[in-house]
């Protein structure tokens, strides 16, 4: 079941926007990105993926749970959030609202677009930061898009990217 997010929200003041060509289909990075359970077999910064019951007074759909590791050097942060998640076969998009963990609010968009043999894909977070008096948007547009939301949205698109470009490449699984 999908969540009702709509459109993307504008005017937030912290903004992240990753993006890559992707030597694949369509069809290929999109099944990907919309198998979220199994980014972690995919992503080795992912600690977990996992469906979990909406919280109360959240609008009816899919919910889930992720973790993940933004390396720092030698050093390891772990991360967690939990997202409404919204897929959009016809444009094809995935969709979530963070309503869980230090970025709730924030929405973030996947976008998929055909370009020759390939896809372009386009990951946008957008978010006005936690609600911490005086620095919450300070830490949100100066710390947590461009180190945090940035430094596991790259890896997770690289990663993502690589996979389906090994399959598009190899499409009957052989060696």
């Amino acid at each position: 079941m999908n969540a009702p997010l709509g459109p993307m929200p504008a005017g937030r003041r912290m903004v992240t926007v990753d993006e890559r060509l992707v030597r694949a289909p369509v069809g290929a990075i999109f099944a990907l990105a919309r198998d979220v359970e199994r980014w972690p077999a995919h992503l080795p910064h992912y600690r977990w993926v996992r469906e979990v019951p909406a919280p109360a007074g959240a609008p009816a759909g899919r919910v889930v749970e992720m973790a993940a590791w933004r390396p720092f050097g030698p050093l390891r942060w772990p991360t967690w959030w939990r997202s409404l998640m919204e897929t959009d076969e016809a444009r094809p998009a995935v969709r979530f609202r963070h309503v869980g963990g230090i970025t709730t609010g924030m929405d973030v968009e996947w976008t998929f677009e055909p370009r020759g043999a390939g896809t372009f894909v386009r990951i946008v977070h957008v978010w006005d930061g936690p609600r911490w008096p005086l620095v919450g948007a300070l830490a949100a547009t100066a710390v947590i898009g461009p180190v945090f939301i940035h430094g596991i949205a790259s890896r997770t698109l690289a990663g993502l990217a690589a996979a389906a470009e090994r399959d598009s490449s190899n499409p009957q699984g052989s060696p």
